[in-house]
């Protein structure tokens, strides 16, 4: 059985041997396509402001993707490719990364447990994501809203007025 998942990439740092950030995601897409995972839509690569205590800009994207692995192996291979390409998760949270890799969604709705939460807790509040997301699966809809990833991401970034 198929599974998709709507996976939310980012990096702000060089890796050597593959380049600059958006080389970095591009290499990070082109190693899950090589572990199995089908790319059905990627995203164009944004740039943004850092969350938290990195000081530099972030690549970032989205990739609708299908793959018989369920979540927590999905989760397991995110986390393999994050180490090939240098990634140490340990001391703070939010700096600087050679590459994050989130699993947003899944065809599957829910998911919960102490390793991995389905729909990730703060996607909605983060354009970084909302953006590209809704650029690879306009139309998919957040099981805890009953929201689109288009309708999130207009609420996201809809002119608001100003305080009087």
């Amino acid at each position: 059985m198929s599974h998709r998942y709507l996976l939310a990439l980012g990096s702000n740092m060089r890796v050597p041997g593959v380049g600059a950030p958006r080389a970095v995601l591009a290499a990070a897409m082109a190693a899950l396509a090589e572990q199995g995972v089908e790319l059905l839509e990627t995203s164009p690569i944004i740039d943004s402001a850092p969350v938290g205590p990195a000081l530099r800009r972030y690549a970032n994207a989205a990739v609708l993707a299908e793959t018989r692995r369920d979540p927590p192996a999905m989760l397991e291979l995110a986390a393999a490719v994050e180490r090939t390409f240098a990634r140490r998760r340990c001391g703070q949270r939010w700096r600087a990364r050679t590459l994050d890799i989130d699993i947003v969604l899944w065809s599957g709705g829910v998911w919960l447990s102490p390793d991995l939460a389905i729909p990730h807790p703060r996607f909605r509040e983060r354009g970084f994501v909302l953006g590209p997301a809704s650029a690879v699966a306009p139309d998919w809809v957040d099981p805890l809203t009953g929201a689109s990833l288009r309708q999130l991401d207009a609420r996201l970034t809809r002119p608001r007025p100003l305080p009087r």
